[in-house]
Formats: C-alpha cells, sequence, structure tokens
C-alpha cells in the first residue's frame, strides 16, 4: 500500500506526523509511506533502518497555513505540501493520501482535480461519531455546503458502504437530519431528498428523518446532513465533550478522594471512547483514490491510526463497492451541478 503523507500538515508538524508514520510502518509491514514536505525537517526524524524501504521523501518547499485562505494558498504557493500530495495520487505513484493540514485546501485541492469516482456529482467528507450503539458515520461535515437532493443520495450510498466494510455493520441504516421526525418537515432541500431515497434502491435502508438528538442515542448507522449543518454538529459535539469532561473531572473527581484514582480511570476510559485520534481521521468519500483528512491537532496515534484507516480502505476495495451500489442508483435528475 503506497500512501503519501502531508508531514507538514497540522499544528504540530512535522515532528508527531513522522512519528506516527514510523509507529505505522512498524506495525503495518506492507505500507510504503512517503512524507511529502521539507526534507531537512523530515529526514532527521526517520529512523535509519526505515529511511528509503518503507518511508521516503518527496520534497518540496511551501505549506498553507491552517488559517490561510485555501484558494489563495493554492494559488500562491504552487509547491505546497497539500498539492503535491494530490500531485502524487492524480500521477498514480500513491493509493491514497493523508494530511492534518488546511482542511479546506484538502478538499479544494481533491476538486481541482477531478479525480471523481464514476457516477459521483461531488465528493463529501464522513466522520465517525461515537453512539451508545457503536460508532456512526456523519457525512457530509464540510465539503459541500449547497447540496443537491442527488448529492446527499450519494452520501447516503457511500456511508452506508463505508458502515459495511469499515464499521462492519451488517445491515447499515441511513438518516436524514431534519428539524422533525416526521414526513414532509424541513426545507425544500430535505423535503426532495426524503422523496429521493424513498424512491431509490436504499428505501428500505432509509429510516426517515432524525433529530439532532438521535445522533448519540444510534439511531441509525449513517447520517446524511449538508456540509454546513454537518460541519456545525461536529464542532458542537467536540465542544460539549470537552466542556463535560471538564465538568466531570472538577465536580465529580474532585469530591472523591478516596477513590480519585478509580474515578480518573473512568474519566481516561470514557476520554479514550470519544476521542478523535481513536478514528484517525475523517474519509473524503467520492475521489478515485483514498483521502483521509485529519484533525489539524493531530498527534502520533491519531496520524497511525489515520494511515491504518486508508490501508484498509483499499483493502476491502471500498472504492469498488461504492461505484457498484451507484450504477444501482436511478440517474440524477437534471438539477445543476
Amino acid at each position: 500500500m503506497l500512501i503519501a503523507l502531508d508531514a507538514m500538515g497540522g499544528d504540530h508538524a512535522p515532528a508527531p506526523i513522522v512519528m506516527g508514520a514510523v509507529q505505522a510502518a512498524q506495525e503495518l509491514k506492507d505500507l510504503h509511506i512517503t512524507l511529502v514536505g521539507d526534507r531537512a525537517q523530515i529526514e532527521p526524524l526517520i529512523p535509519s533502518e526505515l529511511r528509503g524501504t518503507q518511508l521516503d521523501i518527496f520534497h518540496c518547499t511551501q505549506v498553507i497555513g491552517m488559517d490561510e485562505s485555501p484558494v489563495e494558498g493554492l494559488r500562491k504557493k504552487p509547491d505546497n505540501s497539500i498539492s503535491r500530495c494530490w500531485q502524487l495520487l492524480a500521477e498514480k505513484k500513491v493509493e491514497a493520501v493523508v494530511s492534518a493540514g488546511n482542511t479546506g485546501a484538502m478538499v479544494a485541492g481533491g476538486m481541482r482535480l477531478r479525480k471523481y469516482l464514476k457516477g459521483i456529482r461531488r465528493p463529501g467528507i464522513g466522520t465517525i461519531m461515537p453512539t451508545a450503539k457503536g460508532p456512526c458515520m456523519i457525512i457530509d461535515v464540510g465539503a459541500n455546503v449547497s447540496p443537491k437532493p442527488s448529492h446527499l443520495l450519494q452520501y447516503g450510498a457511500m456511508g452506508m458502504i463505508y458502515a459495511k466494510y469499515i464499521l462492519k455493520r451488517e445491515n447499515p441504516t441511513i438518516g436524514l437530519i431534519n428539524v422533525g421526525e416526521e414526513q414532509g418537515k424541513g426545507h425544500d432541500l430535505a423535503k426532495d431528498t426524503q422523496n429521493l431515497f424513498k424512491a431509490s434502491p436504499l428505501k428500505e435502508s432509509f429510516v426517515g428523518n432524525i433529530e439532532g438528538r438521535d445522533i448519540h442515542r444510534g439511531a441509525c448507522d449513517v447520517i446524511v446532513t449538508d456540509g454546513f449543518v454537518g460541519n456545525v454538529i461536529l464542532k458542537l459535539c467536540e465542544g460539549v465533550f470537552e466542556f463535560i469532561m471538564k465538568l466531570v473531572s472538577k465536580e465529580v473527581v474532585a469530591t472523591l478522594p478516596n477513590d480519585k484514582m478509580a474515578a480518573m480511570q473512568a474519566l481516561q476510559a470514557m476520554t479514550m471512547k470519544y476521542d478523535y485520534s481513536t478514528f484517525g481521521g475523517a474519509p473524503l468519500l467520492g475521489i478515485d483514490g483514498t483521502c483521509i483528512i485529519c484533525h489539524g491537532s493531530s498527534k502520533e496515534r491519531a496520524i497511525k491510526n489515520a494511515l491504518s484507516v486508508a490501508a484498509t480502505q483499499s483493502k476491502v476495495s471500498l472504492n469498488q463497492h461504492i461505484v457498484e451500489l451507484l450504477d444501482s442508483l436511478p440517474a440524477p435528475a437534471s438539477e445543476e451541478e
């Protein structure tokens, strides 16, 4: 498995990014990782026994900052690490790209190449969310803030394949985020998308509308929404979880002087269960290849897990299964891209 890793992307790059690659290479002997970035900063971090065997370097001179405009960054910095990762994928020198860098630049870089799977109209970012019944996928969380109903139908299809082959759900179910569960609720996009699902081969898997409060109850395996709402949900959940953990630590653990160690262990176990680094990163589904977008604050564990997920997607032929399912869906109506 050949993977291009953006060694310069993220809040802490390059050291934890490279160390995550080292850990992945040590655990997965069939991985070959190309570290994309400044050779002078990367090379001293690579153990000598892995140089040129499982890890090599593609040198580039520029980095798109985390707060930089994606469009401006891609235009003004042609030798940036994100664009070079996509270049390697386009030239089929790697099978996957992984980055903790500027998310907008990652998505825009992929869109610019137009390397979509057969039948895909717009790629979407799917993120893994823990629930009472195990992890689910929310798609889209930022790639497409103004989707058409046919885009959301395809997101449901791609999410269902991911849930089946990566999350190991035997019969994945799909729900549509809305302001109420009742049929006919929501704006025109929601209503049209409901009708499209119910008239498609996915109708048996479609549970209908779900509300935001249903997500963590495990109402379904795949939650479909537009990129604007999905991103708000993602950031809200991150903030609420961080707040609750601090509150529990302060109000509960501090009041248990005799059982403080046990309480701290329970808190750490809960934190690990909901920690984004457990899942590695968010797949950009719908491109011809594999792309994992990691959290900007990712460190070694998250990067290692992201590389592992990328390898797994390739091993289970995820994109092939997506294309096969899309072939069974009706041709989209003549709506604008």
